[in-house]
């Protein structure tokens, strides 16, 4: 209802202002479309504003409705809006006065129906297809035996419980389950958040970082898996170092999370399947290869034991080795004897031949008289020859040393000479200032072992006539000087009184009556 303005012109018509007349459409349009929905293609969409606000067109063939999303609306939109993409908004109509503009205010915003999501999926994967994510090169294979498998799935459906059970009855390992949403418009964040919450875990903090992650869900539309196909979700799990299993939805399901995963199950019990192996196989296979290397080792033992036997029959008998040897020794003995008694034969012979007379031993003076003779005559002639060849050879040589290269010699020599008094006087001086710092060590230890600290304590030094100190009071006789050392200097004293030996520390008390002073210094 427009609640019209007095009428004060003599005209029928009413008057408004520019403000009043929008007021009233404002109303109007508020009041008769309060809620609505509009199906249409989004169109001028550049994001949301720096304020937060979203700023676009929905229209079809026909017709062009401005829109606006509000930031407290768009922070808790679960489908983004897309330049492009027909979608269901719901929201109030309203207008803008400042443009005379309708818009509506939307309030939730939905893709229009499976088609448009399917549509959404198909160019979010060309997307992150051509970014190389889904390549098969950059997939890791599966451990083999992993002590630790993390699992990102619902803590209360089925699936964890059917991954756990086959887990157990393949191969029992550790199994870490980080809780999260598998259905809604969080479900995105919090798989992503769980894959790159594992990847962060330390290798060697309280918590075991897992060797194998499994990303799991039952079945479901295209709405119900959506969480799946985030972008979010894709990218953590890509860039994840730990390898993947996505095991989403039944065998006839496909999200995104499946090409980029390094392995897809078709079910999360075949996810489990995957991840672990038979341990009973295992073993099975263990005692089979045990079996058979125990084989190999027997046979190989046996050929080796044959071969050797063989080898063994080619070698020769220790007496057919020995035969020849032990043959010549015993010709060589034979022969012994005899060539024994022929070789004393020769000698004797040889030395009954010998016959020592002086005309003998006159010969053989004379004959080295006259080789000494001979040599004496010679060795004049030898010195001078050995004087000339030492006199060419050193001229020779003095010919070939040049002035310059003498003088050249000589400064060498003469710098060598200077660098060892340097480093002489350095050195002197070094050992001087070692000496003068460890006589300076040495007085001062002495001044603190000095009895005159013990002086300057309030004790005295007591000497006798000889100048020798005085240890005992035993030592002191009636009559003698003494001479007192104090820390400012030397008094006189003639001790008067009986002077006695010292009492031995033991435990020893004094006689009654009788004091234990030793007399008295005057």
């Amino acid at each position: 209802m427009i609640d019209l303005p007095a009428n004060d012109s003599p005209s029928n018509v009413a008057e408004f202002s520019v403000s009043e007349l929008s007021g009233a459409l404002k109303r109007t349009v508020e009041d008769a479309f309060g809620h609505v929905r509009v199906r249409g293609e989004i169109s001028g969409y550049r994001g949301p504003h720096s304020s937060g606000h979203a700023y676009f067109a929905l229209k079809d063939d026909r017709a062009r409705l401005e829109a606006v999303i509000w930031r407290g609306v768009f922070s808790k939109l679960k489908f983004l809006p897309q330049e492009g993409l027909e979608v269901v908004a719901t929201g109030k109509l309203t207008t803008y006065p400042g443009s005379s503009k309708y818009q509506i205010v939307i309030e939730s915003i939905e893709p229009a129906g499976a088609g448009a999501l399917m549509a959404l999926l198909e160019e979010r994967k060309k997307k992150l297809a051509a970014e190389g994510l889904f390549e098969d090169a950059r997939k890791r294979p599966l451990p083999f035996m992993p002590r630790v498998i993390g699992v990102v799935t619902s803590p209360t459906g089925a699936v964890i419980r059917d991954i756990i059970h086959r887990i157990t009855d393949r191969f029992p390992v550790h199994v870490l389950v980080w809780p999260v949403r598998v259905q809604g418009e969080t479900s995105g964040d919090e798989v992503s958040a769980a894959v790159n919450g594992f990847n962060a875990l330390p290798a060697d903090g309280p918590l075991p970082r897992p060797d194998l992650l499994i990303v799991a869900r039952g079945g479901g539309s295209l709405e119900d898996l959506w969480g799946f196909n985030d972008e979010a979700v894709v990218r953590a799990v890509a860039a994840s170092t730990i390898p993947v299993i996505s095991a989403v939805g039944h065998e006839t399901d496909w999200t995104l999370i499946d090409l980029v995963a390094d392995r897809r199950a078709p079910t999360p019990t075949g996810a489990a399947e995957m991840a672990v192996p038979v341990k009973a196989e295992l073993e099975a296979s263990l005692a089979r290869l045990s079996a058979r290397l125990k084989g190999a080792v027997s046979r190989d033992g046996e050929r080796k034991r044959q071969a050797l036997r063989a080898l063994a029959r080619a070698l020769p008998s220790p007496d057919q080795l020995l035969a020849l040897p032990r043959r010549r020794f015993d010709e060589s003995a034979s022969r012994l004897g005899r060539a024994l008694s022929a070789a004393t034969q020769r000698k004797r012979l040889t030395f009954n031949g010998l016959r020592l007379s002086p005309a003998t031993l006159e010969r053989r003076l004379k004959e080295a008289r006259r080789r000494t003779t001979a040599s004496g005559e010679r060795l004049p002639g030898v010195f001078l020859a050995m004087v000339r060849g030492q006199r060419t050879r050193f001229n020779r040589d003095a010919g070939r040393v040049a002035p310059g290269a003498l003088n050249q010699r000589i400064a060498h020599l003469r710098e060598r000479l200077r660098l060892t008094e340097q480093r002489s006087d350095t050195l002197v001086r070094s050992r001087l200032e070692r000496a003068a710092q460890r006589r300076e060590q040495a007085a001062r230890l002495m001044e603190s072992l000095s009895y005159r600290a013990v002086l300057e304590r309030g004790f005295a030094l007591v000497r006798g006539a000889d100048d020798k100190p005085l240890k005992r009071a035993g030592e002191i006789q009636p009559g003698v000087e003494l001479q007192i050392q104090f820390a400012d200097g030397i008094t006189r004293a003639i001790a008067a009184g009986e002077g006695r030996k010292a009492t031995p520390p033991r435990k020893q008390q004094a006689a009654p009556g009788k004091s234990g002073d030793q007399g008295t210094l005057l």
